[in-house]
């Protein structure tokens, strides 16, 4: 056997309850979700009748429902810049994380501690609380610039600095997966490299960045999928509220929850095709 094929069979077996887990709890659900998402469902006497309706809610989403559109739209955009803010803090913090510190295991610690307890109703209670406002970006002259430059260049650095403890909140994770990938990389290298003349700068673009770029590519995969199922979100909340609604119940937000899904997988393919280990073709 091959030691592509054995590698892959090892990557197989260890998806392996995810997926039995998938088809025997979730694969039901999931896909009737898709069926209600077209029908307009009633509950009677006789048990749940379902009249098909076609894409009706999913038009009804963007046409008529005044709050779901600025809600959907509101909710991509902070995951598509959230997301890049997030890893670039992570690596940063593993790297330096990653030198000879004093007291280093301390801070991972501290710095793994948000994930613990970065729970939706945590989470909901502290934003409701202000707590993630604990540092006021307006009061610096930094902000009061980047507040007096046009909105489409702005924007992304305004919501860096107004999200600053959101982002720490969620780099737990991916601040230990880049660890695991830093010290996966010999020293021998880094020693090389400082013999032949190479600076700290040098280094991290020609050998620890194209080293750790597996890394990049799951903690950007798994950070887009941690901030789409946050539970607080203006989206993930909008289909909680419509659940229950008596005229459509379940049927709109399950469409809701299918136009979210297809968003986030869109993000999710696009995010692997500039991410993702190209090959080079031998001549």
């Amino acid at each position: 056997m091959k030691r592509s094929t054995r590698r892959a069979l090892a990557g197989y077996m260890y998806t392996l309850p995810w997926i039995i887990g998938f088809a025997v709890f979730t694969a039901y659900p999931f896909f009737y979700s898709l069926y209600l998402s077209f029908f307009n469902v009633n509950f009677t006497v006789d048990g749940i009748e379902a009249t098909f309706v076609g894409w009706k809610y999913y038009i009804y989403a963007f046409r008529t429902d005044p709050a779901f559109p600025i809600n959907f739209w509101n909710t991509i955009l902070n995951i598509v810049l959230s997301t890049p803010l997030i890893i670039i803090f992570s690596l940063i913090v593993a790297i330096l994380l990653n030198r000879k510190l004093v007291a280093r295991a301390f801070f991972r610690l501290l710095y793994f501690l948000p994930v613990v307890i970065v729970s939706g109703p945590v989470v909901a209670e502290l934003v409701a609380n202000n707590a993630a406002s604990i540092v006021d970006p307006r009061r610096y002259f930094i902000y009061r610039f980047f507040q007096m430059i046009p909105n489409t260049i702005s924007y992304p650095f305004l919501y860096m600095f107004n999200n600053l403890v959101l982002i720490l909140w969620f780099s737990g994770v991916q601040i230990i997966f880049f660890l695991a990938g830093l010290q996966k990389i010999s020293s021998s290298i880094y020693e090389a490299a400082q013999i032949d003349g190479a600076n700290d700068w040098v280094i991290f673009w020609k050998i620890t960045l194209p080293l750790i770029k597996p890394f990049v590519l799951v903690n950007t995969i798994y950070t887009i999928v941690d901030l789409a199922s946050f539970a607080n979100n203006a989206v993930n909340t909008s289909i909680t509220q419509h659940m229950f609604d008596i005229d459509k119940p379940y049927s709109y937000s399950a469409a809701l929850s299918w136009i979210y899904f297809a968003a986030v997988m869109l993000i999710l393919g696009i995010a692997y095709l500039l991410l993702r280990e190209r090959r080079k073709t031998r001549i």
